[in-house]
């Protein structure tokens, strides 16, 4: 899964003009945009974010104006600027050479620079411009190295809820890369800001849902496991996530601790053990999808008190794994909550079991009946 951001325009039908007429709009825009008048090229800047908004055959014909577009960032022009980087984002989305294009011909040292503004419009355009480009495999090292990943984490704390997602999304694209980004994010310290709005939001919300699959990709180092560990509710905030989180949201809950879980089961049992894991884990090896129902059974597993073999007397079942898990566990509330959600998981797993057994039986019993 790759974050690649949106236009801030929203899409329309596309535009019925015949192409004779879009050939001529383009070429009119780009020669007012090698102008000397800056403001004529303002006035090309959003004729150029007018006709990208809703034509991947514009934003293909008007890549020629990225390199003029990329030195109006450079001015000293409020307006300038943001008429330019809002055009060069409409270019960008969903054109990957125009990523590639836009990072190559310089634009990433102004946008960094935008992130440092007082001015909180240019903050979130730029925000969003870094959460499209990031999108582009070639382009990750490179915003990777441009000074953008602490600026980006600064703007998790963002009053602006649209801009701390961008960023939010624009940073688990980095951390998909390499395990360099990875600590390059971590270096900068993300996740108390990530628990927070983990905290603050709606766990089934799609805020939840980005926290969680950046956290997911984060805890695939050390570091990440650590500082999630070690930050008060943190491990708390991805139970709850995976307790009454959205279908993709409890996938991502149930992945970052699975994650830690095998990467070292004795140093991490015990943290999550804690937070009271049992009940929605076991809810999810029901009715979670295919992808989490298989996570929450490998978690399950490593839980448990004692990895050895079962004996042939005591089958290795789900079951059994979990009356174990839950003969370790202090808490009488946890306790009573997961003993009553097993017993529930056994009784839809027999019901769901005879619902099979019985579609199995109905070819066989039609059969005979009908050589009656």
């Amino acid at each position: 899964m790759e974050f690649s951001g949106t236009s801030p325009d929203t899409d329309s039908p596309t535009n019925t003009s015949d192409s004779s007429s879009s050939s001529l709009a383009v070429q009119l825009t780009l020669r007012l945009l090698q102008s000397d008048d800056p403001s004529s090229n303002i006035k090309a800047a959003k004729e150029i974010r007018r006709l990208t908004k809703t034509s991947s055959k514009s934003r293909r014909h008007l890549s020629l104006a990225i390199q003029p577009l990329v030195r109006m960032l450079t001015s000293n022009c409020l307006v300038s600027n943001e008429s330019a980087l809002l055009a060069l984002l409409n270019l960008a989305v969903k054109d990957e050479k125009n990523k590639v294009s836009i990072v190559n011909a310089g634009a990433l040292g102004p946008i960094v620079s935008f992130l440092r503004s007082n001015n909180l419009t240019l903050q979130e355009h730029a925000t969003a411009s870094l959460l499209t480009l990031s999108a582009s495999t070639t382009n990750k090292p490179i915003i990777g190295s441009s000074g953008a990943i602490p600026l980006l984490v600064q703007t998790l704390g963002h009053e602006i809820s649209q801009t701390k997602a961008d960023a939010l999304m624009a940073l688990y694209n980095l951390s998909t890369h390499s395990e360099t980004l990875r600590d390059s994010i971590l270096e900068a310290n993300p996740i108390p800001y990530i628990v927070n709005m983990l905290k603050r939001s709606k766990k089934s919300s799609k805020t939840a849902e980005k926290c969680t699959a950046l956290l997911e990709s984060l805890v695939a180092t050390e570091p990440g496991r650590i500082m999630l560990t070690s930050e008060e509710g943190g491990v708390l905030s991805v139970v709850e996530v995976l307790e009454s989180g959205s279908v993709l949201g409890r996938e991502h809950a149930v992945g970052t601790l699975l994650t830690m879980c095998e990467s070292d089961r004795c140093k991490y049992r015990e943290p999550i053990l804690r937070e009271g894991v049992i009940p929605g884990l076991l809810e999810l090896t029901v009715q979670g999808g295919e992808k989490s129902q298989g996570k929450a059974q490998r978690l399950l597993r490593l839980l448990r008190a004692s990895t050895n073999p079962r004996s042939e007397f005591e089958p290795d079942t789900l079951e059994n794994i979990v009356y174990n898990i839950i003969s370790g566990i202090g808490n009488e509330e946890q306790c009573g909550k997961a003993k009553q959600m097993l017993a529930e998981m056994v009784q839809v797993s027999m019901e769901q079991s005879l619902r099979h057994l019985e579609k199995r039986a109905a070819p066989a019993i039609a059969s005979c009946a009908s050589s009656k």
